[in-house]
């Protein structure tokens, strides 16, 4: 009898510790997000009400979830490619959604390379991105870019699956 009891409350101790709550499932996107680098803010204010209505129009998440924030370089490369032009051609839709809105565009390089050539080439992948986007019709006026070359990798590694996912152009929502 006892072993019977033992067992039924095992059993409830493991559906319990198995369930999650909307605010488990908000913290854990929370700091996913601000993992990478998405949310300055609580996930609150980026999410309409409940979790699952997903990001508020016009948010840095919506551009992320619905767009595509990034494209990606070849190695000592700033040429746009076409995969990249299809992520651009959303963002430019996007950004005439949101007329109101002034975005950044980060350039990054791998780790090859000296901190200064990284730097440039991480200014020209950026300002490709910009010209990309001016000539789809958004002003240059709501367009700043910035480079940190090698100086923050979105991957760690010295491989070139490393390598290629921190060659990079990532768009962000002033």
């Amino acid at each position: 009898m006892l072993a019977r009891y033992l067992m039924i409350f095992a059993a409830l101790l493991i559906v319990s510790a198995c369930s999650t709550t909307d605010e488990d499932a908000l913290a854990t996107d929370q700091a996913s997000m601000e993992r990478d680098g998405i949310s300055d803010g609580p996930l609150q204010d980026i999410y309409q009400g409940d979790v699952n209505q997903g990001p508020v129009p016009g948010t840095q998440a919506d551009l992320v979830v619905n767009v595509g924030d990034r494209v990606f370089f070849g190695y000592d490369s700033y040429d746009i490619n076409a995969e990249s032009r299809g992520v651009l051609d959303n963002q430019a839709r996007w950004l005439a959604q949101y007329p109101n809105l002034s975005i950044t565009i980060e350039g990054h390089a791998d780790e090859r390379g000296t901190r200064e050539y990284n730097l440039a080439l991480g200014e020209r992948r950026a300002n490709a991105v910009k010209n990309y986007l001016v000539a789809s019709g958004v002003s240059s006026d709501r367009l700043h870019v910035v480079s940190y070359g090698k100086e923050r990798p979105a991957v760690p590694g010295a491989d070139e699956s490393a390598w290629a996912q921190n060659r990079r152009g990532v768009t962000k929502v002033d």
